[in-house]
Parts: structure tokens; C-alpha cells; sequence
């Protein structure tokens, strides 16, 4: 039985590799999206579509200003096993717009790491066997030995220092309010990356 299920998320990862794209490619479909005053995912809405123009904002951002210290470069130069990261998002985000630029920062730093980027509403199959607690919670990065075809670890849909605010707010208070999604907006933008950085770091070793 396991090995017909390994079989079948396998085939469910090809699958969404076949519909992947490269991050530049995900860049440039945003930008479209912004000037149509449009959004992915299946719900077309004038606040996804707003979000979607905010997160282009941010990702500009982040791509130009995230930085990897010099003894965190050499780890990641250092990973000598091919795989290739497939993240699971959408432009309308808010945690994706934070943290999708950074893992395409590691990525360029390693030539054994191929990041590519599919949508979760047009891969619905594949976002189900990477669930978070039940939720389809983006971005999810799923890390795939290219040899073996083997997942071997997964991140999202937050660093881990954003996933322990998030429980503990929610353990407190039952759901996350505006308020505190505006103290998250606040947390990443003064950590600069620098979690996400640390835990795509410990997916490498």
C-alpha cells in the first residue's frame, strides 16, 4: 500500500513539475496580472487583485534589498545534492510576497537547487498532499531529490519564528484579527528574511 501511495504523490509531483515555472516567470505573471488589475487563483476579486499589487510591491522589494551573511553563503554553496524546490503559491499572498523572493535568493547562491513555482488553485491535486493542519496554507516549498523523485522535507507556510507568533496569537484568541496580521507584516519586514533564510538553511543540512 505505501509503495502504491509513493508511487502516486510521485506521479502528483511530475505532474506539477510538467506546470511549473521559473521564479522570473512567476515575476513577470505577477507584473501582468498588476497592470490587468487582475490576480491568480480562482477567485478574481477587486481585494486579491489589490493584494496582488501590494505583494509586487514587496517582492520588487525584497528582491533587491535580501541579504545572505557570508558564513550562511558558504553553507548553502557548500549542498552538493541535486534537488529542486516546487513552491506552492499564489499572487495574492501576503506571507508569499515576504518569502518567495528569499528562497529564490538561496537558490541562485546553489546551482544543485532548481526552484520552481506552480499555483495552488490550478494544482489542487498536488496542494493536497501538502496540507498544514488541514489548510491549503501557501507558500508551501517541497524539496524533491532530482534522482530519486523522493520528497525529502517540506517549508511553509511561514518561517518558524512567524508559526510560533501565529499559534500562540490563535491558542490566545481563536483567529487572527487585522490588527495582529498588521504586527506579521511589521515582524517580517524588520526580520529582512533573515528567518526564512535560517530554516531553508536547515532543509540543506
Amino acid at each position: 500500500m505505501e509503495v502504491l501511495d509513493t508511487l502516486m504523490i510521485n506521479n502528483i509531483i511530475s505532474n506539477g513539475l510538467k506546470h511549473s515555472i521559473t521564479y522570473a516567470d512567476y515575476r513577470n505573471l505577477v507584473s501582468q496580472l498588476v497592470e490587468e488589475n487582475s490576480t491568480t487563483g480562482n477567485q478574481k476579486t477587486e481585494d486579491l487583485a489589490n493584494y496582488t499589487i501590494l505583494n509586487d510591491r514587496r517582492m520588487k522589494r525584497w528582491d533587491k534589498t535580501v541579504k545572505v551573511s557570508e558564513d550562511i553563503k558558504t553553507k548553502i554553496e557548500n549542498f552538493n545534492r541535486k534537488v529542486t524546490w516546487l513552491v506552492i503559491t499564489e499572487s495574492w499572498c501576503g506571507d508569499a510576497a515576504h518569502i518567495m523572493p528569499v528562497i529564490n535568493k538561496v537558490a541562485e547562491l546553489n546551482e544543485n537547487i532548481d526552484f520552481k513555482v506552480v499555483l495552488r488553485d490550478e494544482n489542487d491535486e498536488l496542494m493536497n498532499q501538502f496540507l498544514t493542519n488541514g489548510g491549503k496554507s501557501i507558500p508551501k516549498l517541497i524539496m524533491i531529490d532530482d534522482i530519486t523523485n523522493q520528497v525529502i522535507d517540506t517549508f511553509g507556510p511561514r518561517p518558524t519564528v512567524a508559526t510560533n507568533m501565529v499559534n500562540s496569537y490563535k491558542a490566545e484568541h481563536g483567529m487572527l484579527t487585522p490588527e495582529f496580521k498588521e504586527d506579521l507584516q511589521r515582524w517580517y519586514n524588520k526580520d529582512k528574511g533573515q528567518s526564512t533564510i535560517e530554516d531553508l538553511v536547515n532543509l540543506l543540512s
